[in-house]
């Protein structure tokens, strides 16, 4: 009798072991580069998708900066610890979409599990930032935001003039009107993305041979032409006439003015949104980036900023079916819309838009609209984005050249031949880390 119980209960014991293991959740990690209430927001979308389902279950880990987590992702890839999910921002994506075997393509990872995906679904300005040169989408836009342009409501009014459609027109007409009334017409806070990058997409320019950098082979940066050297020829113009203010290469410095009402114009994020709303002393809206109409009487859209997430090679079926679902539960209309309120960051897909427009979101606050407006402008040969290897790195030396071109140290000539020197050196040298 003792033997039947013991075995009795040694069955019982294995059948609960077998039962737990069948039923195990499949564990994924996420590692990131949001902190503070982003970080909050991040954690909070990994606590419902926990708890939406059984089956699987997400660790969300800050990381740091997006150079830190970047760095700490190819480390780990090279030490075989990688993550299951890393975040990876606009100017390192070719870093890790170029090491090859390094990520498994989302379009991909989504087919494979029998995830419909339709890259049409995705808004205009979202779709190809992250793909490859043949338009399949590698990583999956998470926090994607384009630079617009607020305007301080009250600075306008006491001026008594409208936010600039063009370039020509703030030059003329609304700087000098805010520089009477008292403020500072404008700032800006990222001079590589806003009036650079931007500025290529904005008037559909160039910006790199080889496709902006998506074909295959080398890739040289087309930065020492006349338009964009016209731009920041009048950028410096503005600024010794008090048109226009430059604090410093730091995001927050050129910001903080204009939370304090002191300017009248802000180049931002529209994924500041958010937070503005929080932080501004003053009524604000916003409004799409300005053109120079000399360049172009038909402007086009611009593209994303921000980070998407790159599924890491080298996991489990198991692990890989967990963030398959991981994205579509993230991508979901619900999970974007919660996403798109809470941040100010767009919302990825068409169906979210089409939600929040549903909501009567954009009759409450026009502001956040203008992001997505801007996103979905009409298209053309250059809006797509860019590709260069160690970019980081190249808006680095942006930074800096633009930094001495605006206090005097050097003339625009200089300051352009000198990135365009820089910056082929490092694309060829990333170069040869493809071979």
């Amino acid at each position: 009798m003792l033997k039947k119980n013991l075995l009795a209960a040694a069955s019982m014991a294995m059948g609960m072991t077998l039962s737990t293991a069948a039923f195990a959740e499949t564990q994924i990690t996420w590692w990131h580069a949001m902190g503070g209430a982003l970080g909050d927001t991040v954690n909070q979308i990994a606590t419902d998708f926990n708890a939406s389902q059984s089956e699987y279950k997400i660790t969300p880990v800050f990381k740091g900066t997006y150079e830190e987590a970047l760095t700490a992702g190819i480390a780990a890839f090279r030490a075989g610890e990688q993550p299951n999910v890393l975040q990876v921002f606009d100017a390192g994506a070719a870093t890790v979409i170029g090491a090859k075997g390094a990520t498994v393509p989302v379009q991909d990872l989504l087919a494979d599990n029998g995830i419909d995906f339709d890259i049409n679904d995705y808004i205009a300005g979202v779709r190809y930032f992250y793909a490859d040169a043949n338009g399949k989408m590698i990583g999956m836009p998470f926090n994607s935001s384009t630079p617009i342009m607020y305007y301080n409501t009250e600075a306008l009014e006491k001026a008594g003039v409208s936010a600039p459609k063009t370039w020509e027109e703030f030059e003329a007409v609304t700087a000098p009107a805010l520089k009477a009334a008292g403020y500072i017409p404008l700032v800006q806070s990222h001079l590589p993305w806003e009036f650079t990058e931007n500025f290529f997409s904005r008037h559909n320019l160039p910006f790199a041979t080889n496709d902006n950098g998506y074909g295959d082979g080398e890739t040289k940066i087309l930065i020492n032409t006349p338009e964009i050297k016209a731009q920041f020829a009048s950028l410096k113009k503005w600024k010794d006439e008090g048109l226009f203010e430059w604090f410093g290469a730091g995001w927050n410095d050129n910001q903080k003015p204009f939370e304090e009402g002191k300017v009248g114009l802000w180049l931002g994020s529209s994924g500041s949104f958010g937070g503005l709303q929080k932080t501004a002393t003053m009524p604000f809206s916003a409004t799409l980036l300005p053109y120079w109409e000399a360049v172009t009487k038909e402007p086009t859209q611009t593209f994303i900023g921000g980070a998407a997430l790159f599924a890491m090679s080298g996991k489990s079926d198991e692990e890989n079916k967990a963030t398959a679902e991981f994205f579509r539960y993230m991508s979901s209309p619900e999970v974007q819309l919660m996403w798109h309120k809470q941040t100010g960051y767009v919302p990825i897909t068409n169906a979210a838009y089409e939600l929040a427009k549903a909501e009567g979101y954009y009759t409450e606050k026009p502001a956040a609209e203008v992001g997505i407006q801007q996103l979905s402008l009409p298209a053309g040969e250059h809006t797509k984005g860019y590709r260069m290897g160690f970019y980081v790195q190249i808006r680095d030396v942006m930074n800096r050249e633009y930094g001495r071109l605006l206090t005097g140290e050097t003339s625009v000539d200089d300051a352009f031949a000198t990135i365009e020197k820089e910056a082929n050196e490092l694309l060829a040298r990333f170069n040869k880390t493809q071979g």
